[in-house]
């Protein structure tokens, strides 16, 4: 019996999901993606599972889309209609799965042990937070080809780094290595290789134990702050604080805050 693409597991409130191709160099396949879809409703809507994280096995994260498996379909597009809509609507439902994990109002971690290429680098884009061994790499090879990484990879690149480096990436074809990632702000943080797998969990473990209401509100007000003026941006800080903060819990512990630290005494 053949080894699963993906192995689902379940630690200390963290969903963990593991790309399983090594000799594949974890090439996204279409098992890969309908265990991911069903993964992420499964996190979405288990309220004990607080953070989920994306992780890999081998010498790769993630060499990009199984080309070979012919991305969701066996025929080349041979007009411009079609290749758009097959990147919107094909492509083992990319865009979907990603919208999903974009939406979903808990955080989403992905750990790159190792290189991350092409389409395992547009699927980490619509993570919340990127971390990094310090042996990964970064690279769209999409360019030798002469096109351009069209699920991700210059829209949601562009929003993390700037122009100034998706032309680095894009245009001029270049890797970057972790530091230079860091620096770019595609990754959070950079680990060393000996202790990255408990780094990252450590990483999700400090997520889980944050108030689950403020992080989906922030997730959302995030986002919308980054497409709207300042003006507007603040009218969702406020939004977003006024449900926040009827919630019991941040009433009674501010309360017990003013007591103790800045009010009387009794």
């Amino acid at each position: 019996m053949s080894e699963p693409h993906a192995i689902v597991t379940e630690h200390d409130g963290i969903l963990i999901f593991t790309l399983n191709r090594p000799d594949k160099l974890n090439a996204l396949s279409k098992e890969i993606f309908q265990t991911l879809d069903d993964s992420l409703l499964r996190f979405r809507d288990t309220p004990e599972l607080k953070v989920m994280l994306i992780r890999a096995t081998g010498r790769y994260f993630c060499a990009g889309v199984d080309l070979k498996s012919g991305g969701g379909s066996g025929e080349i597009a041979d007009t411009g209609v079609k290749i758009r809509e097959r990147h919107r609507t094909q492509n083992f439902g990319m865009h979907r799965i990603y919208d999903e994990m974009e939406h979903i109002e808990k955080p989403i971690v992905v750990a790159h042990q190792a290189a991350c290429v092409g389409g395992g680098l547009e699927l980490s884009l619509s993570c919340d937070f990127r971390l990094a061994a310090a042996s990964a790499s970064y690279a769209f090879p999409e360019g030798k080809f002469g096109v351009l990484p069209a699920s991700n990879g210059v829209s949601r690149l562009t929003r993390y780094v700037g122009p100034h480096w998706a032309r680095y990436l894009i245009m001029a074809n270049k890797t970057a290595d972790a530091q230079k990632a860091l620096v770019m702000g595609l990754v959070h943080e950079v680990y060393p290789d000996e202790s990255f797998d408990e780094d990252a969990l450590d990483f999700c473990r400090h997520l889980a134990k944050q108030h689950s209401e403020q992080m989906g509100a922030a997730k959302i007000a995030i986002e919308m702050a980054h497409e709207l003026g300042r003006d507007q941006a603040r009218h969702v800080e406020r939004m977003a604080n006024s449900t926040l903060m009827l919630n019991p819990g941040y009433l009674d512990g501010i309360r017990r805050h003013i007591d103790g630290v800045g009010g009387s005494k009794k």
